[in-house]
């Protein structure tokens, strides 16, 4: 758990604009039309409108996509009943939440009423305000009665988060926690410790599915809670037992699983030895558990523990749920959220923690290789899928059960649309792999025997883009992927250097002797150089035993380039390389060339990049619109690089009249349409909007890939090795798991 001060939590609650949240207009309101649109006279036509048509109030306002989180602050967190204003950082952070995750807008409402009547009144009279309301922080057992009553009463999703978003989280847990301890539901005997309001819902949600009531022990403050008591409120009777125990310690006896949500501490090392074999223990009080972890994993080694803290394996966290189960309700303009809704979620949780780990999660929780078992039954809640496979659940759900009043159509596109919201729309690269999935090749990864090399490889492999073949020692790389837990099965593993290879070493070596003894190359060195493997991979490519190379990620990129010039070689047509990259920005796809290749191009090898590049553009689908950019306009500088770009328009112009092409130009007339066209309409770029730029000197072009990367937030793809005669790609050093896994892609679509 991060460690911070008292004086860090209040100075970054305080900062320079005191609280977590702001109202931002979705409109423009920069001049008088705006203003009058936006307000009085031009604001009367909504209104009318939706007059005449209620349901318009979707159509016209931010209304569906408005979230009420409210709370009385009765029960704030770990801290009780501390009042409406000193729980609103509270509700602030969970607007926050509802924001980065899920991209639902939020007004926070702090309550000053504990009477439940007069609080369901309240919130009736303002929910005309929003598409939801997400109860928060109240005490039971008012809140049972609260959200029971405004969930009858309104046709909006009602939900208490501190019940279902606990029960929805660890009900997922247990799903997947069952299966590896191979326990089925309706066997299981709980114990829960905790009647307040989150123990309930987490009991009852079990229930539904599948875990039986009679076998359920339910215990409070004052011990279990059994027939024979007379102090039991209507919601604690649903949970009476029969069985003859009346402490935690006796009901723990012989038990399956322990639910915790109480207090910390009031498990003991005796009472989890005493549980049946491969216990499930879910001890979440918060901030510190009813056991303490490594007390607990150190008591039973058949043990799977799941806490509420981020320090340790397994946490049950409610932000795995409320957005994205709220994104689905609002999305079909649900009525409400029901129990099929609850369950859709759990079970799409469950399934996700099924699936191959992004790269990006396993270095944000610093793990190397996160994988479903013991220590990771519940996804983490930085993984970026959860909205595209939660809510999409939670959505068809609602759909299903009959409480959707806006059902989708197309769910591809509904993904889509999601992935925008939180801006991860690569509609791009999504082509791409689909098309390496419909054909996938065989790609040789030189560093076999690096982690992420691995890991990318399973990637690539699980999801049909490649057929990965390994270079290394096959038993230290298969000692990797047994420690990492990685599934990389019937991969082929070469070991370039071994006895075994010798004769294909010797032919390969024939090979690149024929093609390279008028340079200066003999035999015995040929031979030698098929030790190195990058020397080898690439010679594999050339005699069609793989279709694509990728190298690069342990090494430098003049090493792994050399040994493909001289084994595949360079397009004779063209007889120039370039480096491409493919940045993925907020305003789409735009390629940048030449990025890793020529320092100082001259005027043809200007031209031999734009046609490499405008090749390789068309790969992807896309028509190019290329603007070669300097530090001048069109002549206004007669000197220096403009000189050699003009030089290389003008032989494009002449040569190649159908590509859409123009410069010298600086770089903001380049992207800026409405400003090119206003001071140069005789552009040949006309207004189109320009997709690809060429780079006067590898320094410009290098220079701004990184820029775009580190301050314009753009993903960069590549670098593209453009002019091989066969699909050769070098990845940069270091590159991460998903940049090794865009690159394969990238590499199978350039061989079809």
């Amino acid at each position: 758990m991060a460690k911070f001060t008292k004086e860090n939590a209040l100075r970054y609650h305080e900062g320079v604009r005191p609280g977590k949240i702001e109202v931002i207009p979705t409109k423009p309101h920069s001049t008088q039309l705006d203003l009058s649109l936006a307000y009085s006279p031009g604001v009367a036509e909504p209104c009318l409108a939706i007059e005449a048509n209620p349901k318009d109030v979707y159509k016209y306002t931010a209304k569906g996509n408005l979230v009420a989180v409210i709370s009385n602050g009765t029960a704030v967190l770990g801290l009780g009943d501390i009042g409406a204003e000193a729980g609103k950082p509270v509700m602030e952070g969970k607007g926050l939440l509802f924001k980065i995750f899920a991209d639902i807008d939020v007004f926070d409402i702090e309550v000053d009423s504990k009477d439940v009547d007069e609080f369901v009144k309240i919130v009736k009279g303002i929910a005309p305000t929003f598409g939801g309301i997400n109860l928060e922080d109240i005490k039971a057992p008012e809140c049972f009665a609260i959200e029971e009553k405004l969930t009858k009463e309104l046709n909006i999703p009602v939900m208490h988060d501190d019940q279902h978003g606990t029960a929805i989280i660890s009900a997922a847990g247990l799903l997947n926690a069952a299966e590896i301890q191979k326990k089925k539901l309706e066997d299981i005997k709980l114990v829960v410790n905790g009647a307040g309001a989150s123990a309930v819902a987490c009991t009852r949600l079990y229930i539904s599915l599948g875990v039986k009531k009679k076998n359920i022990v339910m215990v409070d403050s004052r011990g279990v809670i059994h027939k024979s008591r007379t102090d039991l409120s209507a919601v604690k009777k649903e949970f009476i037992t029969t069985k003859n125990v009346k402490t935690l310690e006796e009901a723990l006896v012989g038990s399956d699983m322990f639910l915790g949500l109480s207090v910390a501490d009031v498990v003991t090392p005796e009472m989890i030895k005493s549980m049946a074999d491969k216990p499930i223990v879910f001890a979440m009080a918060n901030p510190n558990p009813e056991i303490a972890y490594e007390l607990a994993i150190k008591t039973r080694k058949d043990i799977i523990m799941a806490t509420g803290r981020s320090d340790h394996p397994n946490q049950v966290n409610n932000v795995l749920g409320f957005p994205f189960i709220f994104r689905g309700a609002l999305d079909v303009k649900a009525t409400g959220i029901n129990e099929e809704m609850k369950i859709a979620a759990v079970k799409a949780l469950a399934a996700l923690a099924k699936e191959d780990v992004p790269d990006m999660v396993n270095i944000a929780y610093e793990e190397m290789n996160l994988t479903f078992g013991s220590d990771y039954i519940i996804p983490k809640p930085l993984d970026p899928r959860l909205l595209t496979v939660v809510a999409p659940a939670v959505a068809k759900a609602a759909m299903d059960s009959g409480i959707a009043h806006a059902p989708i159509t197309d769910w591809e596109v509904y993904k889509m649309e999601l992935e925008q919201r939180i801006g991860r729309d690569n509609k791009l690269l999504r082509a791409l792999t689909d098309k390496a999935k419909r054909n996938p090749k065989r790609v040789v990864f030189a560093e076999g025997a690096n982690f992420k090399v691995l890991k990318a490889a399973q990637t690539v492999l699980h999801e049909g883009i490649a057929k990965p073949i390994l270079l290394g020692d096959p038993e230290y790389i298969e000692r990797v992927i047994k420690e990492n837990d990685l599934d990389l099965p019937d991969v082929p593993i070469i070991n370039w250097r071994s006895i075994e290879e010798r004769t294909r070493r010797e032919e390969y070596a024939k090979i690149l002797f024929k093609k390279r003894n008028r340079k200066g190359l003999t035999y015995p060195e040929a031979l030698d150089k098929m030790t190195n493997r990058n020397y080898f991979g690439a010679m594999m490519v050339e005699i069609d035993e793989a279709d694509a190379l990728i190298s690069g990620a342990t090494s430098k990129y003049a090493d792994n380039i050399r040994p493909a010039i001289q084994t595949v070689g360079i397009k004779p047509e063209i007889n120039h390389l370039a480096g491409m990259y493919l940045m993925m920005t907020k305003k789409g796809p735009i390629f940048f060339s030449d990025t890793t290749v020529n320092p100082r191009p001259d005027a043809q090898t200007l031209v031999d990049t734009t046609l490499l590049t405008a090749e390789a553009v068309r790969k992807f689908n896309i028509e190019p619109v290329i603007a070669l950019v300097s530090y001048s306009n069109f002549g206004s500088v007669r000197s220096g690089s403009p000189t050699r770009v003009r030089k290389a328009v003008e032989i494009l112009h002449r040569d190649y009249p159908d590509l859409i092409v123009d410069g010298d130009i600086q770089m903001n007339f380049a992207i800026n349409n409405e400003l090119r066209t206003k001071m140069f309409p005789f552009s040949k770029l006309g207004n189109r909007k320009v997709n690809t730029i060429i780079f006067p000197n590898l320094s410009s072009g290098n220079i701004a890939y990184k820029m775009m990367q580190e301050l314009g937030g753009a993903e960069a793809i590549g670098p593209i090795l453009l002019g091989m005669n066969k699909s050769i790609h070098i990845v940069p050093i270091e590159s991460s798991v998903r940049e090794i896994v865009n690159m394969v892609t990238i590499a199978v679509v350039d061989v079809m």
